[in-house]
């Protein structure tokens, strides 16, 4: 059965899976959501025999269903190749009783990957079969990891170019130069003088930039999004859920039917949306653990009902979650609004106005799955630590601040249910706050001197993906205000005055 995509901010107009996948974003700013979450049609006995592939296209093809079963599985067969370096594409690993969900064997060895070796292949078929005949010009912001994954899953397709802002020294070290080495002709990296909100809302206003539009189609370009905005980065999510329980299922660590809980490590709030559509589908899903850094404003909002972003934005090591607007999160408020468009838009225009706004009883009964908390820098350290001493399993900083939401959630509720957790970076990625906390006294090396001390203490190779930036020359060294990212669009488009 068909299903169509609606704005969450004007739920009249509705358009097809593909036309939302090319689009990103809706002409009203809303994000696309499907009319209903479909059901998992294959049982899960039948799903724990199958490759991650296999199940991708199970779960994928109830969501975009006016892609062919050919062209879905070809999208799936490119993006789901040699460059994820272990069979499994996603391997479960147990530690310290937990299940931590590997999503980080990707090219650019962190969860994005997941989705965005999909994207190129989702939205090149999408303007194929909506017979667009405009290059398509993907324009991101990234709080350090969809950045690299988005220039790696773009890079040389025809018929597109990518243009990605980072906040300049608002990312590790090693997640800049993944950036900034980033070869390909179609390729732009631009580090702004701010934070990642500061990017995120600029990409936003560019969106809607009439002007910028106008001389975009008078030039054969149009915009699309590779944010966790655009569907089709959502639904790839989905799929690792499934799979996830799926494994847990072969291997004899739950029986059919029980339910798990699922933690995630969260900032723009679509990993765990995810893990939300993938428990609407039937997954047995229980409680859904949003974790969250030192930028708490989830878990505020979890406590409280209230979403304030009005508040210190605070440098931490865990990057990817450094973020006071999670804009996932609006697909989630227009759900527990009874899929009310004009009441999500009254809250959204009341975060845009005041920056902040607050659900009603109702609606917040609805939140009664989410179990929200927080890990600051300190817990943070001493649970990568106690892990390494432990088990000898190495966490990055955003699966530790997961893993210690989950100590805590144990502890609050005594819930002893079998639990999945997103890992959703290497440690690789964040060597020099990893091995600091795990004994200190590196501060005299350098980060790719770090790369392989963290590769002998846990007896893990290193990474292609960091072999392959050692001593990549920098490609991209754009750097500029908040202000100017219109003008900088332009320049690299070579369009306007």
């Amino acid at each position: 059965m068909e299903i169509l995509y609606s704005s969450t901010r004007d739920s009249g107009s509705r358009v097809t899976a593909s036309q939302a996948i090319l689009k990103g974003l809706a002409d009203d700013g809303g994000l696309y959501v499907p009319e209903r979450i479909p059901a998992l049609e294959a049982p899960m006995t039948a799903l724990a025999d199958m490759s991650y592939r296999e199940v991708a296209y199970e779960v994928m093809r109830l969501f975009l269903t006016d892609f062919t079963a050919d062209e879905l599985r070809e999208c799936i067969r490119r993006a789901y190749d040699a460059k994820f370096d272990t069979e499994e594409i996603v391997p479960v690993k147990e530690a310290e009783g937990a299940y931590y969900l590997e999503l980080f064997h990707g090219s650019t060895i962190a969860f994005k990957d997941m989705a965005l070796s999909i994207l190129p292949h989702l939205m090149i078929t999408a303007a194929r079969k909506n017979h667009v005949e405009n290059e398509i010009v993907i324009l991101t912001a990234t709080s350090g990891d969809t950045g690299k994954a988005a220039l790696a899953g773009f890079a040389g397709v025809a018929g597109t170019k990518i243009i990605v802002f980072y906040p300049k020294n608002g990312v590790s070290p090693i997640q800049e130069k993944q950036m900034v080495t980033q070869k390909g002709d179609n390729t732009f990296v631009v580090g702004i003088r701010g934070n990642f909100d500061d990017a995120q809302n600029g990409v936003k206003a560019l969106f809607g930039d009439r002007e910028l539009a106008a001389q975009m189609a008078q030039a054969g370009l149009q915009f699309s999004s590779a944010n966790s905005i655009n569907i089709g980065r959502l639904v790839p999510q989905v799929v690792y859920y499934v799979y996830a329980y799926a494994q847990l299922l072969k291997q004899g660590r739950i029986r059919e039917g029980e339910k798990i809980n699922v933690v995630v490590p969260t900032g723009n709030f679509g990993n765990i949306l995810a893990a939300f559509y993938a428990k609407n589908m039937g997954v047995p899903i229980g409680r859904l653990i949003c974790a969250s850094n030192e930028n708490k404003v989830l878990y505020d909002f979890f406590e409280t009902g209230r979403y304030d972003r009005n508040r210190e934005f605070k440098l931490t090591s865990s990057p990817s979650m450094d973020i006071l607007i999670s804009s996932n999160l609006e697909r989630l408020i227009y759900w527990i609004a009874g899929n009310d468009a004009a009441k999500n838009a009254e809250l959204m225009a009341s975060l845009k106005k005041s920056g902040s706004y607050e659900i009603t009883d109702r609606m917040k009964e609805q939140l009664a799955d989410f179990y929200g908390n927080y890990a600051d820098e300190s817990e943070t350290a001493a649970r990568i630590r106690e892990m390494y001493e432990n088990t000898g399993y190495v966490l990055d900083t955003h699966t530790a601040v997961a893993s210690a939401v989950y100590k805590k959630y144990v502890k609050d509720t005594q819930d002893k249910t079998v639990t999945v957790i997103a890992s959703t970076a290497s440690p690789f990625k964040f060597t020099r706050y990893v091995m600091n906390a795990i004994d200190g006294g590196y501060d005299a090396m350098s980060d790719f001197e770090l790369v392989d001390e963290l590769s002998k203490i846990g007896k893990v190779a290193v990474p292609r993906a960091i072999e392959e930036i050692r001593t990549a020359p920098v490609l991209h060294d754009t750097v500029c205000d908040k202000t100017q990212m219109k003008a900088v669009v332009q320049r690299f488009l070579g369009i306007g005055a």
